[in-house]
C-alpha cells in the first residue's frame, strides 16, 4: 500500500495514519509499504520503495544500519533535523509536565566515535559465533564488525574477542561482553551460561596481554562478577579525580555527553551557593555529577549500589574533596521532605523509570533548588507534574544526545523553588 508519513514517532520511526509504523522513513515522504504485523494500537509496515523521499533523507553511515541492527534507528536522517526534533521532544515532555513556556537550550549532540560503553550479545550456534547487538525488534544477534558509534578502541577488541570465545569452555550458547573504555584502557566483564576454569583463565589472561587490557572480569549469567584477569590498575578521571569502577559499571556514554550534563547541572545551582552550601545527589553512581559539584559545596551523595558508593568514597577521600557517600536504595526509600531541609540544591538523577515518590517530595520540600537529570523523556514529563502543581519554574532546559542515531534523549531541567510551599 502507499503511504504519507506525517510525523516521527518516539523510537524514530515515521507514522502514517492508521497509525502505521515505518522504520527507517522520514516525514514528508510518499512511500510504498508492506505490513509486516500488528504493533499497539497499529501496525508495523516495512518500505518496498520510496516514491518520493525526504530532502532531509541521507546515506547511512554504517552498513548494518540497512541490515537491521537494532543499535541504531536514525542514520538515514540529516543532522539539523534530527536535533531539532529531539528538542522538540523536550519541549513535549516539558509542556506535559505543566512547564508549556520554559526556556529550551539548542540541542547538543555528541560526535561518531565517541561511545566509550558498549553491551555486546553473544550466541555460539551451529553457523558460529555471533558478536554483536540484536537485531531491530528480535532476538537475533547481528554479528557486527565495526560501528561508527563507538569509540575506535571498542571496536578494535572485537575482531579478537570474536575470535577468542570460541576457545572458551565457559560460553556453552549464550553470553554478553559489556565493555567499558576506561582512561586506562578497554575494561571487559565477560558474562557466560558456563563456569570458567583454570584453563580458561589463563586464556582470558594471555587475551588482556595481547589486547591492552588492564582487566577483565567474569561472572556467570547474571551472577556478581569477580575479577579473571588484572594486568595493572584501572581508573577513569571524573571531573579531574581518578576513580575505579567496578566490572561493567555505568559510565555517561561519552566523555562529551557526560560534560554537556556537568554543565547543565552546575549552571543550575543557585548563585548564592558560593561553596558553603550543602548539595544532595542522588542515584550518583560512583561520582559523575557528585565530584563535580564537590567543589562547588558540601556533597552528600546517596546511590543503592555498594560498590560503587565505596569507589566514590575512597576517590573524594584521597582528593581531599567534601563528599559524603550514603548507600540507600531511593526507589524504596526515597528522602523525605525533612531530610531534604538541609540541602541547598538537589540534584536528581535517576534511572529511566524516573523518580515519581522521590520528585513528590521534592517538589513539596523547602529545598531551593533542583537540577533534574534525565534520560527518559516520558517519566521526565510525569515526575514535573509535582512540581508544577506546587508552583514550581523551570529556569533552564538542555536536550542532550549522546545516544547518537536513536530516538534517547537526555536532559538537564533547572527549577527553582516558590517563595511559599503548597501543603
Amino acid at each position: 500500500m502507499e503511504v504519507l508519513i506525517e510525523r516521527m514517532g518516539a523510537g524514530g520511526d515515521g507514522i502514517a495514519p492508521g497509525p502505521i509504523y515505518v522504520p527507517q522513513a522520514l516525514p514528508g515522504e510518499r512511500l510504498h509499504v508492506e505490513i509486516n504485523s500488528k504493533r499497539g494500537d497499529g501496525a508495523l509496515a516495512a518500505i518496498e520503495e520510496i516514491l518520493a523521499p525526504s530532502p532531509d533523507r541521507i546515506a547511512p553511515a554504517c552498513a548494518h544500519f540497512t541490515a537491521g541492527c537494532g543499535g541504531c534507528a536514525l542514520q538515514h536522517w540529516a543532522p539539523a533535523p534530527q536535533a531539532t526534533w529531539k528538542r522538540e521532544k523536550l519541549r513535549v515532555a516539558l509542556a506535559r509536565g505543566g512547564f508549556a513556556e520554559s526556556p529550551i537550550a539548542e540541542t547538543i549532540t555528541t560526535p561518531p566515535g565517541a561511545r566509550r560503553r558498549a553491551d555486546f550479545a553473544i550466541r555460539r550456534g551451529t553457523d558460529g559465533l555471533r558478536l554483536g547487538f540484536h537485531a531491530a525488534g528480535s532476538a537475533a544477534i547481528l554479528d557486527i564488525a565495526a560501528c561508527p558509534v563507538l569509540h575506535p578502541r571498542l571496536v578494535a577488541v572485537l575482531k579478537p574477542l570474536r575470535d577468542l570465545l570460541p576457545r572458551l569452555p565457559a560460553l556453552k550458547r549464550d553470553g554478553s561482553a559489556v565493555l567499558n573504555l576506561l582512561d586506562t584502557g578497554p575494561d571487559l566483564l565477560l558474562r557466560t551460561d558456563g563456569t570458567l576454569d583454570a584453563a580458561g583463565r589463563v586464556l582470558l589472561a594471555g587475551f588482556a596481554a595481547a589486547h591492552g587490557l588492564p582487566r577483565i572480569a567474569w561472572a556467570r549469567g547474571n551472577g556478581v562478577p569477580e575479577i579473571a584477569a588484572q594486568l595493572g590498575p584501572v581508573s577513569i578521571a571524573l571531573s579531574g579525580v581518578a576513580v575505579t569502577p567496578a566490572p561493567g559499571a555505568f559510565l555517561q556514554a561519552s566523555p562529551e555527553g557526560e560534560q554537556a550534563i556537568i554543565t547543565g547541572v552546575l549552571a543550575g545551582l543557585p548563585a548564592k551557593l558560593a561553596g558553603r552550601g550543602r548539595i544532595a545527589d542522588l542515584h550518583a553512581g560512583f561520582g559523575t555529577l557528585s565530584l563535580a559539584l564537590a567543589r562547588r559545596g558540601r556533597v552528600t551523595a546517596f546511590e543503592s549500589d555498594g560498590t560503587a558508593v565505596a569507589a566514590l568514597a575512597n576517590a573524594a577521600a584521597k582528593a581531599g574533596l567534601p563528599l559524603a557517600a550514603t548507600r540507600r536504595d531511593l526507589v524504596r526509600q526515597p528522602l523525605t521532605v525533612a531530610e531534604l531541609a538541609p540541602f541547598a540544591a538537589v540534584v536528581l538523577d535517576p534511572p529511566f523509570a524516573g523518580a515519581e515518590e522521590q520528585a513528590a517530595l521534592l517538589a513539596r520540600s523547602a529545598v531551593p533548588a533542583v537540577i533534574y537529570v534525565s534520560c527518559n523523556p516520558q517519566a521526565l514529563a510525569r515526575d514535573l507534574r509535582f512540581f508544577a502543581d506546587q508552583g514550581w519554574r523551570v529556569d533552564a532546559a538542555t536536550p542532550i544526545d549522546q545516544f547518537l542515531w536513536s530516538g534517547q534523549l537526555e536532559a538537564v531541567v533547572a527549577l527553582s523553588r516558590p517563595n511559599k510551599v503548597k501543603r
